[in-house]
């Protein structure tokens, strides 16, 4: 054999042996990246991606009384509308076209309960309506009713079965995340085998409560208003439930006890916030740890069931996240890059030796 074949056969093993190691094709592609397509687009235009995008403005509370199957490729009037009510509910320059920050925005992880029910958003666009506070609640504003202070939480037969994580560490990462709110009110919140207020499983695709999973990223949870009780995870999910989720190895961790505080929020009666570092903001970053309630979200809880005398108040919110902007805001597709940047190098260098 020829050096040169030699050494562009030995490369080639290389980036065979490096593919291997990681998972099957694009295990880690968040559903919405392809928006990333539409970055730019405004009124007037046509792009194929937008049906998809409608479909999302949809799914979230933002277009209502057309039905997906008639989205067409079209910008058009209702679209712009959508996308201006929803750049301002997340406090995004209000321009009614697709901008980077609109589009970044989009593209993040993000609670599966819809923004706007009803007709009636769930987000703050009004903060008069609460002082300074941006916090808000669903329609009606349920809530448990007094005789229900002490709530009752339990897992589903399937959990354990569903998803790589233990018992013991899922009732440890469930009781702290319970405890936080309990800190600030005064509800209690107690583990049970059967029977209980609430409860708490990870489902994949359809799942019988007409929201189903995405798989990987996109949605990953979502929880019904008082006094329904039921929590649903993704069970996909690269979920982090031991350790530093900022330094795990893949790029769409999703940090369980982080997602969990936010979904108590919505079983206890929280609508999503416009405030970025409340906990009731509903999107969240991949490699993202944030459990901490701020104090917009102590003001919306103890609006609806008072304080907790012994609470001290609200610690400065403090998010922990890990960003490499060379893989695309760790949404995902690092892993997939990397592997296609060295079959590049393997094929540049075999044509060069050849």
């Amino acid at each position: 054999m020829k050096l040169s074949n030699f050494i562009a056969t030995l490369l080639l093993l290389i980036c065979i042996h490096s593919v291997s190691a990681f998972p099957p094709l694009f295990p880690n592609v968040n559903p919405w990246d392809a928006f990333q397509n539409l970055s730019g687009c405004h009124l007037g235009d046509r792009m194929p991606g937008l049906p998809d995008l409608k479909q999302y403005l949809h799914d979230f509370g933002y277009i209502s009384g057309q039905s997906p199957a008639n989205f067409s490729d079209s910008f058009d009037d209702e679209l712009e509308a959508a996308i201006k009510t929803y750049q301002k509910n997340f406090r995004l320059n209000v321009t009614g076209a697709l901008d980077p920050s609109t589009i970044d925005q989009m593209t993040l992880p993000r609670c599966g309960v819809p923004d706007i029910i009803n007709g009636t958003s769930t987000m703050a666009s009004k903060s008069s309506l609460h002082g300074r506070g941006l916090y808000t609640y669903f329609t009606g504003n349920p809530r448990w009713p007094p005789s229900q202070s002490q709530l009752t939480y339990a897992f589903t037969s399937t959990s354990t079965s569903t998803v790589s994580i233990s018992v013991s560490t899922l009732r440890e990462i469930f009781s702290r995340a319970f405890a936080r709110w309990a800190d600030a009110t005064t509800l209690t919140f107690t583990e049970v085998e059967n029977d209980a207020d609430i409860t708490i499983g990870f489902f994949s695709g359809d799942h019988g409560d007409g929201e189903p999973f995405d798989g990987v990223l996109g949605t990953l949870a979502h929880a019904f208003s008082p006094t329904d009780g039921r929590f649903h995870l993704d069970a996909a999910e690269q979920w982090v439930a031991d350790g530093d989720v900022t330094t795990a190895s893949s790029d769409a961790a999703i940090d369980l006890e982080s997602v969990a505080v936010h979904e108590i929020g919505h079983l206890l009666g929280l609508g999503h916030s416009s405030v970025e570092n409340a906990i009731m903001f509903p999107t969240i970053r991949t490699k993202t740890k944030k459990v901490d309630l701020a104090a917009d979200d102590v003001d919306g809880i103890q609006n609806l069931y008072g304080k907790n005398p012994n609470y001290t108040g609200a610690s400065p919110t403090t998010t922990v996240q890990q960003r490499d902007t060379s893989d695309g805001g760790g949404h995902g597709l690092g892993w997939w890059r990397g592997m296609v940047w060295r079959c590049i190098v393997v094929v540049g260098v075999g044509a060069l030796v050849v």
